[in-house]
């Protein structure tokens, strides 16, 4: 089907003419599915637009948006704002009070929403610094503020002609979205989106990922990420219908009650649940325990292209016994994720889909809005450890040294307030450099891209050696010991490590040796855990070259986070923040 719209607030409109569903937006509120039809969610949009109309907003006024879980409510406020020129600035709910100060006063955002107490708290101690903050309305009813619906009463007098002579005259180009990236390295970006950059990525994407409209997919990675956030208006274009989970902790129970066919996520949580899967395998006994780790140990071995008559039949038995549990624990009806933001190990992409759960490793920026490539759910367009080949209408190339650059209409116009940032990744040809490593491989019937390290990831020892650290980091994140990873050695003679245990997983092994297992910190000084880390070392250092092995290492006693400032929303590494919170650990470490 033509996918006939080039403005995002036309998506809605879109699936209501072509396949209006019952169920367009679903989430949780006390405890029970509150469902919006595709003319209830046209209809809710339109008036946010009148609101918003009414209050004052021009086209051009920046308006925040930030929301602690998924909501329909924020698909109301986003396309709402984008029907009459505003300009959405969706801010991720997990990130410090100076880090809100320095995107409201960067944006000048005018009005802000909010979902919750909590952030309201964080707003509230930052809107004194904030000279261009207007008004604060909230989804949940707080005492004392005002609360988005106050919009549908402010724009009763406001009419569809109204919304409509504002809405003719915005066009593709023009800017929807400025979006704060999550500062790995330093002091946030605004990113640039229009229309066109985002529904240009959106017909691409859809063109190649497997969503129909008889589909219920689950939505909780975070709508302020343009990965969800893009994936989200793919599936409005495709008539699936979208269900917020209430919150990671409970995306188990909701996995059982939405049966999705189809969900995005990032590696970290895949890996949870396989660590959750091993666990349980690991309280087995006798031959129930055996028959699990012989499923598990030919998952390793699968291959998307086959591995003889045998194989299968021993699979099929494995799915008998085990890999379909493994699919009822998922809904029972998924037959695809989506998985970019970072790097997933290649096993684990070789057991869930010899368990039958196709999982895809995807791959972009939010300056590409974002997918430029996506591995294919076809079995010859997909190799595991890639990130797949370019989606329609996206160019990649490799500067001379490895940097992916990247050319489409996808690309953002550029750095908001920062032009001289903007120079720095764009080419006077119109080529965007990623900042990421990589090289191409081939399956013999396409090419796909390898993403090898993150350009300022690379660092180089005292000796002269570069080193990249992603994939010592993403070995070492195989042991179960560990949850976290970061490689260090930057002019220093050796190569060593800051090592994030898994509580759960090291809680296990103290109790399995008799051992003290109260506080991270009192397990991580035990001898007999220090050691069990040295072994890890030393069997992984056998797939590094010398100048790669880790001599020493560092175990870190707290769970590394969001809230503590060691990840980005999407659970990266803030490499330089680590380095300066545990600067004692790493100087213990060469004896500064």
């Amino acid at each position: 089907m033509n996918m006939e719209f080039e403005r995002l607030f036309e998506i809605p409109y879109y699936q209501l003419k072509h396949m209006s569903q019952p169920v367009c937006l679903a989430h949780k509120v006390d405890g029970n599915w509150v469902k919006y039809s595709s003319q209830e969610v046209v209809d809710n949009i339109n008036k946010v637009s009148k609101g918003l109309l009414a209050l004052g907003v021009q086209p051009g006024d920046k308006i925040g948006l930030i929301s602690s879980s998924n909501r329909p409510e924020w698909n109301f406020l986003d396309m709402g704002m984008q029907q009459i020129g505003a300009i959405n600035v969706p801010i991720y709910p997990t990130i410090s009070a100076k880090e809100y100060s320095y995107i409201f006063n960067d944006a000048e955002i005018k009005h802000v929403f909010i979902s919750d107490a909590g952030l309201l708290e964080k707003v509230n101690m930052i809107k004194s610094e904030v000279p261009s903050l207007q008004n604060i309305y909230s989804f949940d009813q707080i005492d004392g503020l005002a609360h988005w619906t106050d919009l549908f009463d402010m724009g009763k007098d406001v009419s569809d002609e109204d919304v409509k002579a504002v809405s003719d005259t915005i066009t593709a180009d023009q800017l929807v979205t400025l979006i704060y990236t999550s500062g790995t390295t330093g002091q946030p970006k605004g990113v640039m989106l229009t229309h066109s950059n985002i529904t240009n990525n959106i017909k691409a994407s859809m063109s190649v990922v497997p969503i129909e409209d008889k589909y219920t997919v689950l939505s909780f990675l975070p709508l302020c990420h343009i990965f969800e956030r893009t994936v989200l208006y793919g599936y409005l274009t495709q008539g699936a219908s979208v269900y917020y989970a209430e919150s990671v902790d409970k995306l188990g129970d909701n996995l059982k009650e939405v049966k999705p066919h189809f969900f995005t996520t990032v590696p970290r949580l895949l890996e949870k649940v396989y660590d959750k899967i091993i666990g349980k395998g690991m309280d087995l006994t006798g031959v129930k325990k055996k028959l699990f780790f012989w499923a598990v140990g030919l998952g390793h071995e699968f291959e998307l292209e086959g591995k003889g008559f045998l194989y299968e039949r021993k699979l099929a038995v494995a799915d008998k016994l085990i890999f379909n549990k493994w699919r009822e624990a998922l809904g029972g009806n998924v037959i695809g994720i989506l998985t970019g933001a970072a790097a997933m190990q290649p096993r684990l992409l070789r057991v869930f889909n010899a368990a039958g759960i196709s999982v895809r490793e995807a791959y972009g920026l939010t300056e590409t809005s974002p997918a430029l490539t996506i591995n294919r759910f076809e079995p010859d367009g997909c190799v595991f450890g890639s990130v797949g080949p370019t989606i329609p209408g996206v160019q990649i190339k490799l500067d001379t040294d490895g940097e992916i650059l990247a050319k489409g209409p996808n690309i953002m116009q550029g750095y908001y307030n920062k032009p001289e940032a903007t120079a720095e990744v764009m080419t006077d040809d119109g080529w965007f450099r990623t900042g990421d490593i990589g090289k191409w491989i081939s399956n013999g019937k396409h090419k796909f891209l390898k993403i090898t390290d993150r350009k300022k990831a690379l660092f180089k020892t005292s000796g002269g050696k570069y080193v990249a650290p992603q994939p010592i980091e993403s070995k070492y994140k195989e042991a179960m010991l560990i949850e976290q990873i970061m490689v260090v050695g930057n002019d220093k003679k050796f190569v060593s490590a800051l090592i994030c245990p898994s509580v759960t997983a090291l809680t296990d092994f103290c109790e399995a040796k008799g051992l003290s297992n109260g506080k991270l910190e009192d397990m991580v000084k035990h001898p007999e855990v220090i050691k069990e880390y040295e072994d890890i070392c030393e069997a992984y250092n056998k797939d590094f070259s010398k100048i790669e092995k880790i001599k020493k290492f560092k175990l870190v006693p707290v769970e590394w986070s969001t809230e503590g400032g060691e990840l980005t929303p999407t659970m990266k590494m803030k490499r330089k923040a680590i380095l300066e919170k545990y600067k004692n650990l790493v100087d213990e470490i060469y004896d500064v």
